[in-house]
């Protein structure tokens, strides 16, 4: 056997036989005729020695061996389009592509301006960026999905090594006309017994306060969960609950929504937010001068 023999458009068509169970379909797809394809699927068979599809009046299916090979050629010929992706920056001028996930507060309140600048600095360099929960950022780093994450402290980092980003400060969010407006500041223990309007179970925020609800014995009466900063503000102002949230990203809406801003007087409350990589001794110069210029960044 020698793998060194596959090529990719061999692998490719593979991919497309498997995907459509016949290999009339996947030869249409990859723009061949079908006694070609069918050679090369034998020759296939022939290289890795041993068959790849079972044969049938309807069509065909994998092998254990043709499993086993579907999946590796789908994770090539990943590489092979991210490759392509890349060559095609660096042919186009780039220096090289950064792939940053991020929680929601940090694209928000920090990284527009933050990213900006360095944007500008180095023009020569682009950044995918992806906006996640901060668990889902965790996974992408640690799987390889992504250079580096920003996330909210209290999230298991799962073995990357962390620094220190920004800092953010939560508060309650109610409406004007609410029987606590005029307060300036209150704890958590205080409005714990309102109906509250909350991001999904599984985000970092939706977490901590169900922690601290829990530390005080109560139970967190959630009226509803929604997906986004601007809509737990639109469902605040149209008097579904109160909310907890990051201050700077709901500026906007104070005012156009009639809302107030209380400080909580609670030490969880001021968040740190942090750089999360895998080896910071090993990324890519492009990620090694984000990271410097982010941590660069005030911390507030």
């Amino acid at each position: 056997m020698n793998l060194h023999r596959l090529d990719l458009f061999s692998l490719s068509l593979f991919s497309l036989v498997a995907r459509t169970g016949s290999i009339s379909k996947g030869a249409g797809l990859a723009l061949l005729a079908v006694g070609a394809a069918s050679k090369r699927i034998t020759d296939l068979e022939a290289t890795v020695g041993a068959a790849l599809l079972e044969r049938h009046s309807r069509g065909v299916t994998l092998t254990v061996a043709g499993q086993a090979l579907q999946r590796h050629a789908q994770r090539i010929l990943t590489d092979v389009d991210q490759l392509a992706a890349d060559l095609s920056d660096y042919a186009s001028g780039f220096e090289g592509v950064v792939r940053l996930w991020a929680n929601t507060s940090a694209v928000t309140q920090f990284l527009p301006l933050d990213v900006s600048v360095f944007v500008k600095a180095n023009p020569g360099i682009r950044i995918e960026l992806e906006e996640a929960n901060s668990t889902e950022v965790v996974s992408a780093v640690v799987d390889g999905r992504a250079d580096f994450g920003i996330f909210a402290d209290r999230t298991p980092a799962m073995g990357l090594q962390a620094m220190n980003y920004r800092k953010d400060l939560l508060v309650l969010v109610v409406p004007r006309s609410h029987e606590l407006a005029r307060r300036r500041v209150v704890h958590f223990k205080e409005v714990v017994e309102y109906d509250f309007v909350s991001l999904s179970k599984g985000t970092s925020l939706a977490q901590r306060l169900q922690s601290e609800t829990e530390a005080l014995g109560c139970s967190l009466k959630t009226r509803i969960h929604v997906r986004s900063f601007d809509a737990m503000c639109q469902m605040v102002a149209a008097g579904m609950g109160v909310a907890i949230l990051p201050s700077e990203a709901i500026g906007p809406h104070v005012q156009s929504m009639k809302l107030r801003q209380i400080v909580l007087g609670d030490g969880w409350a001021r968040r740190r937010l942090l750089i999360g990589v895998r080896d910071a001794n090993a990324v890519s110069r492009p990620v090694r001068l984000l990271i410097d210029h982010l941590c660069e960044a005030p911390a507030d």
